[in-house]
């Protein structure tokens, strides 16, 4: 759900009835999201470990980046035309 400080003043109510639904509300001011309320109960919720994660490691194997310095190093280098 999306509400502005409007609608915290006007329709707390509203409010209140998503995050009790265990939605996540986004605040906006202005048109510009500001803040996200998060259900307390959602805060109990375990996280996976990142090594469980199917992306961990998806590097490991490439020589080119053994040497992490010197990798990012060569990234950043300017172009030669």
């Amino acid at each position: 759900m999306e509400a502005s400080v409007l609608d915290l003043r006007k329709r707390m109510h509203e409010v209140m009835s998503a995050i009790n639904r265990h939605e996540r509300v986004t605040l906006t001011y202005r048109g510009r999201r500001r803040a996200i309320i998060i259900p307390f109960a959602e805060e109990n919720i375990s996280r996976p470990k990142v090594e469980e994660l199917p992306a961990f490691g998806m590097w490991s194997g490439r020589d080119d980046m053994a040497d992490p310095v010197a990798f990012v190093e060569q990234i950043r280098k300017p172009r030669k035309f």
